[in-house]
C-alpha cells in the first residue's frame, strides 16, 4: 500500500520527455504544481551500493529533482522555466524497507530569482529514508 499522497498529479499536457539523466537512473516526475512536486524511482539492482542498498547519491538525485521541479511550474506547457541549484543539504534518515521511493517537495520561499525548498524522500511503505533542503535560482524561461 503506497501511504504517500500524490496531490497534484501531472496534467497531460504538462508531461515532459524523460531527459537524459533522468533515463540513466529511471525516476519519474508524477505530481507537479505550484510550489509542489513529487518524484518516483522504483528500485532496482543498479542503484545499490557496495552493500547493496540503495545509494545515497540516489536519494539525493531525487531530492534535488523534486525541489527543482517545485519552483519551476508555470502551468503552460509552452513557456517552461528552467532552475539552477545553488546549495543543498540532505539528512538520511533510515534504511529503504520497501521497493519504490517517493520524494516530495515543497517551495517553502523567495523572492524574483531564488527560492527555498524543502523534501522528503520515503519509501512506498511510509518509511522516512532523507530529508533535504536547497537554494534555487531561477534561469531564463524558454519560449
Amino acid at each position: 500500500m503506497n501511504t504517500v499522497e500524490n496531490p497534484h498529479p501531472i496534467a497531460a499536457d504538462l508531461r515532459e520527455d524523460p531527459y537524459a539523466y533522468q533515463q540513466l537512473v529511471g525516476f519519474q516526475i508524477i505530481g507537479w504544481a505550484d510550489g509542489f512536486a513529487q518524484v518516483e524511482l522504483d528500485l532496482e539492482t543498479k542503484h545499490g551500493n557496495r552493500y547493496g542498498i540503495p545509494h545515497g547519491g540516489l536519494h539525493a538525485t531525487l531530492i534535488d529533482t523534486a525541489m527543482g521541479f517545485c519552483g519551476s511550474y508555470t502551468g503552460d506547457p509552452a513557456n517552461r522555466q528552467l532552475v539552477m541549484t545553488l546549495s543543498m543539504t540532505v539528512n538520511y534518515l533510515g534504511q529503504v524497507q520497501g521497493k519504490r521511493l517517493i520524494a516530495t517537495a515543497r517551495k517553502t520561499g523567495g523572492g524574483r530569482s531564488t527560492y527555498f525548498a524543502e523534501a522528503m524522500v520515503k519509501d512506498e511503505l511510509g518509511n522516512p529514508i532523507a530529508s533535504g533542503v536547497g537554494t534555487f535560482r531561477l534561469r531564463s524561461r524558454n519560449k
